[in-house]
């Protein structure tokens, strides 16, 4: 199978409408020759889902969602403009093989694609390396691995505002409610919460804002109270309040975790370990993360590996805020069981290094074990100092892949809802840039 990706994408050049589009042409031709791709995600696409077996099919193959996620990460769309680029864009319609009788719906293409697991998206990303390697693109020789930060869409997070967040979000759920049950009967407390919540805001004294926060807590025991009494009752309602109702048991553990947190900290001036805080209450995975003396961030960290061809190799995402030594090892182990290659050259960044890292590396069979930044006894394997000095400088080299990463899918700050999306977002984008350094790859050949 060496080389017919490069053949074939060769005659294909000849179309323009490919020529112009080459990561698209890239892909067209790779899932032409790899419909093993389509099997990783079918089970996800497929599930809970009934094909037609006459007239024209209204749910897309698997092969049209697949094709039609990887056109909008490429070309960062979101589902509306991925439904519009259907009728605009010559070059969509033919990558996504749509027929001429109408293009698929936002939703339709909404549904399906965030169906797709984030851990089946990772054997894609490996699948897809594994090409690279069998194209001669890359051969795992050296691994290179840092970490960065993607934020969770949510507002810089205080006690004060996840107390006003609750009341608002009870508030709103109960408005939904009344319009489904009439005989349901709530006390509106936005009114007051929000004028606490803004002389809050504004207030720096000590003394002061406790009391207005002890004011707000007995503003927020009222609304805990109200929602837990129209849980208990039992309701004979229509599906929707049902919902809603689902929606407010969901929510009450919520505002209870909120109500300990500011309790203990903002009155009782004790401190709340950060396993026991809550950071959003739409985004309740998200961690607080620090790196060295850096500004706090709100989201999870990134792992990322590359080889020297710039391809990210693996990528993780771990929850809390582990340190970049507790990562080293579990990335060597995913890169040699992923592709049954064991790296000769290992290269990272003074936060990985420990002496327990170089004995494992070396017991992993890496020749070259370099951390930029060694202190104490710990001493960096290499066969030569010559070596050691092309290892740190070419390390450098993973900053600018994770900053075209991150800055060309817009990524430095995930909008997608829920940890598992979210992982399935980062997943998407490395995709995505793998997709980018295969082409740059491909056309430099062709040269």
């Amino acid at each position: 199978m060496k080389m017919q990706l490069f053949e074939t994408l060769k005659l294909k050049f000849e179309s323009p409408d490919w020529a112009k589009n080459p990561c698209f042409g890239l892909m067209d031709t790779v899932i032409e020759q790899h419909p093993e791709l389509l099997k990783i995600v079918e089970s996800d696409i497929t599930q809970g889902s009934k094909q037609s077996e006459f007239g024209r099919k209204d749910i897309p193959s698997v092969e049209q969602i697949f094709r039609a996620a990887l056109y909008k990460e490429i070309k960062q769309l979101d589902y509306r403009d991925l439904e519009y680029h259907q009728s605009d864009s010559r070059i969509c319609a033919q990558f996504i093989k749509i027929d001429d009788l109408r293009p698929y719906s936002f939703q339709m293409y909404q549904k399906y694609i965030s169906k797709i697991a984030a851990k089946n998206l990772e054997l894609v990303m490996v699948s897809l390396n594994k090409i690279a390697i069998r194209e001669g693109l890359e051969d795992i020789e050296k691994l290179r691995q840092d970490s960065t930060i993607v934020e969770s869409n949510i507002h810089y997070p205080t006690n004060n505002s996840l107390v006003w967040d609750c009341i608002r979000e009870s508030h709103r759920l109960f408005e939904h409610l009344q319009k489904e049950m009439i005989n349901v009967d709530y006390r509106d407390y936005t009114k007051t919460a929000k004028k606490t919540f803004f002389k809050i805001n504004v207030t720096k004294s000590g003394d002061k804002r406790i009391d207005l926060f002890t004011q707000q807590l007995v503003t927020f025991t009222k609304c805990i109270n109200q929602v837990s009494n129209v849980i208990k009752k039992k309701h004979k309602c229509s599906l929707e309040a049902h919902c809603i109702l689902a929606a407010l048991e969901k929510h009450l553990p919520v505002m209870q975790q909120v109500y300990y947190m500011t309790q203990k900290r903002e009155i009782k001036k004790e401190i709340v370990p950060n396993d026991e805080k809550l950071f959003s209450i739409y985004e309740q995975h998200t961690d607080i993360i620090v790196k060295g003396s850096r500004d706090v961030k709100f989201g999870h960290k990134i792992n990322l590996s590359s080889g020297k061809s710039n391809l990210i190799l693996s990528c993780a995402v771990p929850r809390g805020n582990p340190s970049d030594t507790d990562l080293y090892r579990s990335t060597i182990d995913k890169v040699i069981k992923d592709y049954e290659i064991v790296p000769r050259d290992s290269a990272t960044d003074g936060g990985y290094a420990s002496k327990p890292n170089a004995d494992y590396a070396k017991e992993k069979g890496i020749t070259n074990i370099v951390f930029n930044k060694v202190v104490g006894s710990l001493q960096n394997i290499v066969s030569s100092k010559n070596i050691e000095t092309r290892l740190k400088k070419w390390r450098s080299g993973i900053e600018a892949n994770i900053s075209n990463f991150k800055r060309g899918f817009d990524i430095r700050r995930c909008i997608w809802k829920g940890f598992d999306h979210f992982c399935s977002k980062v997943m998407w984008s490395v995709i995505g840039y793998n997709i980018r350094v295969m082409t740059a790859a491909m056309l430099q050949k062709m040269e």
